[in-house]
């Protein structure tokens, strides 16, 4: 498997953004970046599918940098780590999972978020057209019109989906985030827009690891294409046939 991140600036669609606060109702307010994400997906390249393939034989148990980088980049956890809300209604837009062969006990741990399904069934059952996927693949939430009726959340086979208990303050312009609203990882979708990888990529790299390749699936010479092609890859619930964006190898 390829040990670098794919992508250059030059490889990407890039959009010029701008911040703005966009108020709900009381006590909920968005913080846009570039406008809503239907707009940001309009400016989306139709010739791409982004995607990720996870090596497990890379990522170490003791290591959670990918999760850190994405609490960082988008701004969620703050209320676990303050103490403000139970453990159980934490967001989690990406997680650590541990599999044990019960065979062989071998273990390994690989990091599990929206999966980025081709057809997603968390966008079949949104009644209001919130949960969308955009034309180059990725999967996300549009919090302005979302109405936190959590039917994604139950559709959602990979439990890749949470719901905002509380009111959020100190958000990132990277992720708009409001109490009433589901949230989940968007592939770090303005970093993409801008040329830049995903933050989770970025902090897995850093951290030496390489476990983590990021790109178009739809270019056969990427490198994501390339390692799909060289290795025995698998997609979480592959019998649900959704094509999902997100594979692993050596699990």
């Amino acid at each position: 498997m390829t040990n670098r991140a794919e992508m250059t600036r030059r490889d990407i669609l890039k959009s010029g953004a701008a911040a703005s606060t966009v108020t709900l109702g009381p006590g909920v307010t968005l913080m846009a970046f570039g406008g809503t994400p239907a707009e940001a997906s309009s400016r989306a390249d139709a010739g791409k599918r982004w995607g990720l393939l996870i090596d497990a034989s890379k990522c170490s148990a003791d290591c959670s940098d990918c999760v850190t980088a994405c609490k960082v980049e988008n701004g969620w956890g703050q209320d676990m780590e303050h103490g403000h809300i139970d453990p159980e209604q934490a967001p989690e837009w990406i997680r650590k999972v541990t599999l044990r062969d019960k065979e062989t006990g071998r273990e390994v741990s690989a990091p599990v978020m929206c999966q980025h399904c081709e057809d997603p069934p968390c966008v079949d059952v949104c009644p209001t057209g919130a949960s969308m996927k955009r034309i180059d693949g990725i999967v996300q939430v549009d919090k302005h019109i979302c109405i936190g009726c959590r039917y994604c959340m139950m559709a959602c086979p990979f439990k890749a989906r949470s719901f905002v208990h509380e009111a959020v303050t100190d958000q990132s312009v990277n992720a708009p985030r409001g109490k009433g609203t589901v949230e989940s990882c968007n592939l770090c979708a303005p970093r993409i827009d801008s040329g830049r990888i995903p933050a989770c990529v970025e902090a897995c790299e850093k951290a030496g690891h390489s476990a983590i390749l990021f790109g178009d699936l739809k270019d056969p010479d990427s490198p994501i294409s390339k390692a799909l092609r060289d290795y025995d890859t698998v997609a979480l619930r592959s019998d649900l046939e959704l094509n999902a964006g997100v594979r692993y190898t050596n699990l």
